[in-house]
């Protein structure tokens, strides 16, 4: 694809199918570029078919949904990716697995993002809202990562987090109605417990953030990988906030 031993990204996509259309947008808008030929080669696979990844989780189905996205990152290494990209966060539990079957590196938005506020709030002791499905908080994936970067994570209680669940089930990928009073609920618990931010760690979450034009207290993990994705084939970043 385009010149000889040219950097292509490989994306996992279709979990959902709206959130990767939204990662596409972003890597578009945060590349540094002033033609086409300056913007990043990408081969998506937007496998919409695959296993809920929560509903995977919870009904222990966990070696299926791993034997389907291993089989999708196969695929991009030998069509020629030559960095994975998956926006999803939930697939993320499988991700060092994945890694281990790959010749390419797979991007990992979760460390990505825990190094991200690590360096952006050096030094400084940190409590950090994590908004997310079921299954990435059951799994910790968050929780692990930012209490590895010394950083103390903050979970919804039991009610809010079937709030979280509402706005990415009922609302995104159902393309239903999203009551904005359900979220302003959750903000209200998240800053009481005195959370310096919050990670939107749901690509669905990111979705919302881009109807709704949320302000930069909430780390959009989408984005981060979007930019690393940017930088893993080569390419320079726009100067702009995630």
């Amino acid at each position: 694809m385009g010149k000889d031993h040219a950097k292509v990204l490989g994306v996992m996509g279709g979990m959902g199918p709206l959130a990767t259309q939204l990662f596409y947008k972003m890597i578009i808008d945060k590349t540094d570029a002033k033609c086409d030929q300056e913007h990043v080669d990408m081969i998506i696979l937007n496998h919409a078919t695959m296993p809920d990844r929560t509903k995977a989780i919870k009904e222990n189905r966990v070696e299926e949904l791993f034997q389907l996205l291993l089989k999708d990152a196969k695929l991009l290494e030998q069509e020629g990716a030559t960095s994975i990209a998956i926006p999803c966060n939930t697939s993320h539990v499988l991700a060092d697995r994945l890694q281990e079957n790959l010749k390419v590196p797979l991007i990992h938005m979760v460390r990505e993002t825990a190094g991200y506020i690590s360096k952006k709030f050096d030094g400084k002791e940190l409590k950090i809202g994590i908004l997310a499905t079921d299954g990435t908080i059951q799994m910790e994936l968050y929780q692990k990562e930012l209490e590895k970067a010394g950083i103390t994570p903050v979970i919804p209680s039991e009610e809010m987090q079937k709030l979280v669940m509402k706005i990415i089930y009922d609302g995104v990928k159902n393309g239903g109605e999203i009551d904005f009073t359900d979220f302003l609920k959750i903000q209200e618990e998240i800053v009481s417990q005195n959370c310096q931010g919050a990670i939107l760690a749901c690509t669905e979450l990111s979705c919302f953030k881009d109807v709704y034009k949320l302000p930069s207290y909430y780390i959009d993990a989408m984005g981060l990988l979007a930019e690393k994705s940017i930088l893993s084939c080569g390419r320079k970043l726009k100067k702009t906030g995630v």
